[in-house]
């Protein structure tokens, strides 16, 4: 018998990474370790933008924003990864699988409009550099950036409660690490090809326009740093959105590889594997390239080490 979700007492069961159970400490360890590097690395991020005043500029706002999504992400996913794995008890409650759902949602939508934002701003620095602090002033960048996360939670609220609304048969076994969309919807009594169909146009409506945005963006900022006549001036460019370009490789590179690869039973596994190129890959990497391929990062970084030395030497004095 069918009953509705809010009258329905029952749990999810994440079917994590099977066949483990020999390896599961080192496995635990592993995830344990990347979330804390994640952690870490994206708190470092926030901490040295906020704290050097030299990086208090559009670029760097929106990097901080961008480690900010990261934190909130990881702490998504990774805690009930973590217990699962240690303990082999991949339960969740229904609330705390829609939680995840809606903020996994949000976040991977505030994500691709941050970086389609910051595409934008490294083509106002590089085509139109005289113009730049006419056209991203304070009052633009704010309204971007938090445009940003309201588009995410509209986005996702949307789709979130799509799902919620729907009826639940059981069992409800979900083959993954994380509560993810697809998966929770082949668990309805109904058919559900018009909320499929609703939150794969609300993705292309979001994603589509951001990746032909990013490429004209680079194309032209390409076009025109093949038009700088120094070698300096050239290699000088080319730092400024380098990272940047990067991190939209691996965050679209992923999306790629897991929305185009098959979906047929057998791929599943393939697709959990492929998940950790977002889930795990990128929250580690972006604080990584941002701080290690950023003169002006590492400076500031130098700088708030130095002090912290500094007054430690004198407070043994």
């Amino acid at each position: 018998m069918m009953e509705s979700n809010k009258t329905l007492n029952w749990e999810f069961y994440l079917q994590g990474f099977q066949g483990v159970h020999n390896g599961r400490m080192i496995i635990f360890l592993f995830f344990l370790v990347m979330y804390l590097l994640a952690l870490a690395g994206n708190t470092l991020i926030i901490a040295i933008v906020v704290t050097s005043h030299i990086l208090h500029s559009p670029m760097y706002i929106f990097i901080c924003n961008l480690s900010f999504v990261e934190i909130i992400f990881t702490s998504n996913i990774f805690p009930n990864l973590l217990s699962a794995v240690l303990t082999e008890d991949g339960t969740i409650s229904v609330e705390g699988c829609f939680i995840q759902i809606f903020l996994f949602g949000c976040l991977s939508v505030t994500e691709c409009l941050l970086l389609t934002i910051m595409s934008f701003d490294r083509y106002l620095a590089i085509c139109i550099p005289l113009q730049y602090y006419t056209i991203m002033d304070f009052k633009l960048c704010t309204k971007l950036f938090t445009g940003a996360w309201a588009g995410g939670f509209i986005l996702s609220m949307a789709s979130s409660t799509l799902v919620i609304m729907l009826t639940f048969c059981g069992p409800y076994i979900i083959d993954h690490y994380f509560c993810d969309f697809l998966l929770v919807l082949k668990l309805s009594c109904f058919d559900t090809t018009v909320v499929d169909l609703e939150t794969k146009t609300f993705s292309v409506v979001v994603v589509v326009p951001s990746l032909i945005f990013v490429c004209f963006t680079y194309f032209s900022i390409i076009k025109t740093i093949n038009k700088i006549p120094s070698s300096t001036g050239k290699q000088k460019a080319i730092s400024t959105c380098s990272s940047h370009l990067t991190v939209v490789s691996m965050y679209y590179g992923s999306l790629i590889a897991i929305y185009v690869a098959p979906k047929q039973e057998h791929f599943y596994n393939m697709n959990k594997t492929l998940s950790l190129l977002y889930t795990v890959v990128t929250p580690i990497s972006n604080p990584i390239i941002y701080s290690l391929r950023n003169q002006e990062m590492k400076n500031s970084f130098a700088k708030i080490i130095r002090q912290l030395f500094s007054n430690e030497q004198n407070k043994v004095v």
